[in-house]
């Protein structure tokens, strides 16, 4: 069998250091369409082994397709797909799959959307030879020190290209967790997705909503608040210190996310607390574009910054200290 070739839809962050990974782990140039990018993408896609490629060149060529894009982003990718497959001639069709000894194509989404969508989308590419993976990648972009979690999921018609999914992104460099077992199916990445982003940024979305709360009581109040959780959880201040900076520039990411976690938890208790959410990085997506334009309607931004910086500090002088009826004895 023919080595595969990589294509990954997106060049951001994310995207282009995975394909960066998976060039210095040998895969070969990673394909990807570029068609309307900025100059910065451009210069990123280049550094990273990417090569730009028209969609029919990709479906001709790619054994396998990741998708890396923003959630409002996905499904779009995902009928420009259908759409390039369905424009091919019948005769590339079969010339492409006799040189790829009939292997067909995995087309794999790995954006934070959720189980309707995902499934969806899988319907999308009924009765043609692109399997559908769902993905989901969950942690920070790779480096040569870090490597976040790629977790993969699909229904069992489609076990075998799952495997051998699993088996091409680990030779590559990535680091993949197939979700198998009874009862697992496409959609089971996505919720594993929903589920960790609900947890995880939705502390965010807590930390950001309490730090405008208190500072709009006063800024003695947010030096306050700073304190009080050095006595008390000053495990949080070390997260605050390091996950506000990084949301900020991200929120408009995070709002995208949120939206479709309210589908994901649509009719429980949990929905308006997410759609709070939202509009609490929409608030933050406004404030950073507003604060790159110098503009005073950015003192948001500034503010969440500022705090971070406080609660870095805060944490370095009573690292590891925590009060408690076991620490109090001890004294």
């Amino acid at each position: 069998m023919s080595a595969p070739t990589i294509a990954i839809i997106g060049a951001g962050g994310m995207g282009s250091k995975m394909a960066l990974r998976m060039t210095k782990s040998g895969s070969g140039p990673i394909l990807t369409e570029l068609t309307g990018r900025s100059q910065g993408t451009l210069k990123r896609a280049e550094e990273s082994g990417m090569i730009h490629a028209e969609w029919s060149h990709i479906l001709t060529h790619a054994t396998h397709i990741l998708s890396v894009v923003p959630p409002k982003d996905a499904f779009s990718v995902a009928e420009e797909v259908l759409k390039a497959w369905k424009e091919l001639p019948e005769s590339v069709k079969d010339e492409r799959f006799r040189k790829r000894g009939e292997r067909d194509i995995v087309f794999v989404d790995c954006n934070a959307v959720n189980v309707s969508t995902m499934r969806k989308m899988r319907g999308l590419f009924e009765g043609t030879r692109i399997r559908v993976i769902d993905g989901s990648i969950i942690g920070g972009p790779p480096s040569d020190k870090y490597n976040p979690g790629l977790y993969l999921s699909a229904d069992e018609e489609d076990s075998e290209a799952l495997n051998d999914l699993v088996e091409v992104t680990k030779r590559f460099g990535l680091q993949p967790f197939p979700l198998k077992g009874e009862g697992s199916s496409c959609g089971d990445a996505s919720a594993t997705k929903m589920a960790n982003t609900g947890i995880v940024k939705g502390a965010i979305g807590l930390f950001v909503s309490m730090i405008f709360a208190a500072n709009a009581s006063s800024p003695a109040t947010a030096d306050a608040l700073i304190h009080s959780l050095s006595v008390s959880q000053p495990g949080f201040l070390d997260q605050i210190s390091r996950l506000i900076p990084q949301m900020i520039p991200k929120a408009y990411r995070f709002t995208g996310e949120f939206k479709e976690l309210v589908e994901s938890v649509a009719g429980t208790e949990c929905q308006e607390i997410y759609e709070g959410m939202i509009k609490v990085f929409e608030r933050v997506t406004e404030a950073n574009e507003n604060c790159e334009q110098g503009k005073p309607e950015g003192r948001d931004a500034d503010v969440l910054r500022e705090f971070a910086a406080k609660a870095k500090k805060a944490w370095e002088e009573n690292k590891g200290v925590n009060w408690g009826p076991e620490l109090d004895n001890k004294k």
